[in-house]
């Protein structure tokens, strides 16, 4: 392990058992280099990946809906060789988009017990493959603490928090988010904060790729097969993506996986654009006549057609995705001026050729 905390707390959260950590423990700074090429031959091996999201790594939800995707994720990444490190938000984080927290403490709760079925899932990795939410508190994360942004994760953690909880002097070799539930296309993606937490690591140069997966037909549950299926995809994805040497860390990479939950296969991945229609739209209805007070609602654009749910742009994410039932992959930078241009035009055009040809079909 990397480092003896300052305070221990065995402490149970939705039934979790956790360790607090506090930010300014001790840290054993030993860089960790992961097997040399003839020792391990899979895909990802000795890749070092710190993995986010913004759906939190609690996991206790029966609609899936708080962190079972990382889990899965967790677990294709470790099979195909990475060395995975895990710091994401303490509670559900989403719709956070890019928001940061700009003062107080942030603590880290390190994850004793995971999940049923994921317990052995990076067992010998370098690191240790360590699990901790982040939360805003000045004392060990409980029940009801506050919790750290996806983007606030994702800087603490390249701005010393990896060289001091798992030995990273140097940084991780990729920022992976997600695996989101629930896709994030169109009008949406400035909301999602599991593109926020890759904006946030490309802010800083790192290579960053953003994993989203459809829910089922009530668009209120995420199947295990869709992260599954998704998980499994995302590795051999990164694989190839590696094996060519494509990883930048000067635009972010977007993927979305449709539903498969009722047996149906992804269709092959295309390169798309973010569109500019909405997908998933909220509405503010008063509690009651003349209150001050607004409950926020949210619905779909199938149950709410209009201007602004019709999408303009030819080769939208949510077309390719909702429409078609493919895999959707979109670049995103952190440069959101109008007609600015890409200054990434021959990386760009290599992801683009892989995507077209060689990724994965599902």
């Amino acid at each position: 392990m990397p480092s003896t905390p300052r305070g221990l707390l065995a402490a149970t959260t939705t039934g979790i058992a956790l360790v607090c950590l506090g930010v300014a423990a001790a840290a054993d700074t030993t860089d960790t280099t992961g097997p040399g090429p003839s020792a391990d031959r899979r895909p990802l091996a000795g890749l070092r990946v710190l993995l986010s999201n913004d759906d939190s790594m609690q996991a206790a939800k029966a609609s899936n809906s708080d962190g079972l995707g990382l889990y899965e994720i967790r677990k294709a990444l470790c099979d195909a060789g990475a060395d995975v490190v895990v710091m994401a938000p303490w509670q559900v984080q989403s719709g956070k988009g890019t928001a940061v927290t700009n003062g107080g403490t942030l603590t880290l709760a390190r994850r004793a017990q995971l999940p049923a079925g994921y317990g052995n899932d990076c067992a010998g990795a370098p690191s240790g493959a360590p699990v901790f939410g982040i939360c805003l508190s000045d004392g060990p994360c409980g029940p009801d603490s506050p919790s750290a942004t996806p983007a606030d994760t994702v800087k603490f953690a390249l701005r010393g928090g990896l060289a001091a909880k798992a030995g990273w002097t140097g940084g991780p070799d990729l920022v992976v988010t997600g695996i989101n539930s629930g896709p994030n296309v169109s009008a949406q993606v400035n909301d999602s904060g599991t593109v926020g937490a890759a904006i946030a690591a490309i802010d800083q140069g790192v290579p960053a790729v953003a994993f989203s997966s459809s829910g089922d037909a009530s668009h209120t549950r995420f199947p295990l097969a869709n992260y599954r299926a998704h998980a499994r995809f995302a590795a051999a994805f990164l694989g190839g993506m590696r094996e060519r040497d494509l990883f930048s860390g000067r635009f972010a990479l977007k993927v979305d996986y449709p539903d498969v939950s009722a047996g149906q296969r992804a269709k092959a991945p295309v390169w798309t654009s973010v569109g500019h229609g909405q997908v998933v739209w909220h509405a503010y209805q008063p509690k009651r006549a003349g209150s001050d007070s607004y409950d926020i609602t949210m619905g779909v654009c199938a149950d709410r057609p209009g201007d602004r749910c019709t999408e303009t742009v030819k080769d939208a994410d949510s077309t390719a995705l909702l429409g078609r039932g493919h895999i959707a992959v979109a670049p995103v930078t952190a440069d959101r001026t109008y007609g600015a241009r890409a200054d990434a035009t021959r990386e760009l055009a290599g992801v683009r050729h892989y995507i077209t040809h060689d990724a994965p079909r599902s």
